[in-house]
């Protein structure tokens, strides 16, 4: 989703979770309260970066769009990593895996912005929730993972809840809508390569996403270059790198001070975000079949993440099970 890629039970859109979690943990500075409340205030962060992103979707490119808000991004990662940080960042431990996870996740920023462009936010955001579900079906037809007949009913049960998002918009069902399924889809690509980067540096895997996406806009920004009307418009496109990070930071410090079983559920306050965020700055109120799809999808998806869990003896663990 917007770029910052947020994994629902995974790591905080380009970090780390489960380094987090064992730092937190390491330390014992278990702080339930504290973890939920940095985990909601970060999906906070993220459902802003969501609507700053469609409001300057109608008047900016998206190359335009991610070459400001990853110039931003590093103009504020650069100076807090320091030389020694940003010296490990420069040294990839497994390159081509991470060179494809930072490619997916640029090609998943560039769906979401040219997605929600035209379709509302919170359907746009609602494809992208069905992300976790898409995960388990790639990864147990592809790569050989066990899934159970329950993980199985989920995964129908949540498809069954993105066609029934989907239904309200069918009058104007078509190309932005694709692009926001095939985003969906790269998203959870994205996840289970994180997955199997999992152990990697956080800074390693943050900074070449931020640079890759840098590299991006600034190959391609010039050839439709829309011209700033407003230069409060620069600021707002500055702002978006900014409070991605933000969202970031907050994500992987409710990691530390709670476990991962308490906190990662509150991720899914983004739809409610992206809801009220869509009716107070574009008028757009969801059908009630979007909402119930939604609620069908964090449902399947909520019940994935606990029964991986379970089957996988880690409930009382605080190391996520997914990237």
């Amino acid at each position: 989703m917007n770029g910052v890629s947020l994994p629902l039970g995974e790591a905080a859109r380009g970090t780390s979770m489960t380094t987090a979690t064992k730092r937190g943990t390491a330390l014992g500075r278990e702080n339930i309260a504290a973890g939920i409340g940095l985990m909601v205030l970060g999906m906070f962060l993220f459902s802003i970066n969501d609507a700053l992103g469609k409001w300057l979707a109608a008047s900016y490119t998206v190359a335009q769009i991610l070459l400001f808000r990853s110039v931003s991004a590093t103009v504020v990662l650069v100076p807090v990593l320091g030389r020694e940080r940003l010296r490990q960042a420069m040294w990839m431990p497994r390159p081509w895996l991470e060179c494809l996870r930072v490619l997916l996740a640029t090609l998943e920023t560039i769906c979401f912005y040219a997605a929600v462009a035209v379709l509302p936010l919170a359907d746009a955001v609602t494809y992208y929730l069905a992300g976790p579900i898409y995960v388990t079906l790639i990864a147990a037809l592809f790569l050989g993972e066990k899934v159970g007949w329950r993980r199985w009913l989920a995964v129908l049960v949540g498809f069954g809840g993105v066609l029934l998002a989907l239904q309200p918009t069918a009058g104007i069902f078509g190309w932005h809508a694709l692009i926001a399924f095939a985003g969906s889809v790269v998203y959870a690509l994205f996840l289970i390569v994180t997955r199997m980067l999992r152990g990697t540096d956080d800074t390693i895997m943050a900074t070449w996403q931020v640079w890759t996406a840098l590299g991006f806009g600034a190959i391609t920004a010039w050839w439709h270059w829309a011209p700033i009307a407003d230069p409060t418009d620069v600021g707002l496109l500055l702002l978006l790198g900014v409070v991605a990070l933000g969202g970031i930071v907050c994500v992987n410090r409710a990691l530390a001070y709670a476990p991962a079983s308490v906190v990662v559920p509150y991720q899914y306050t983004l739809i409610v975000w992206a809801i009220l965020f869509g009716y107070v700055f574009f008028g757009d109120l969801p059908a009630p079949l979007t909402l119930l799809g939604a609620a069908i999808i964090v449902a399947a998806g909520l019940f994935i993440y606990f029964r991986e869990r379970k089957v996988a003896g880690e409930m009382s663990s605080d190391v996520v099970p997914g990237p």
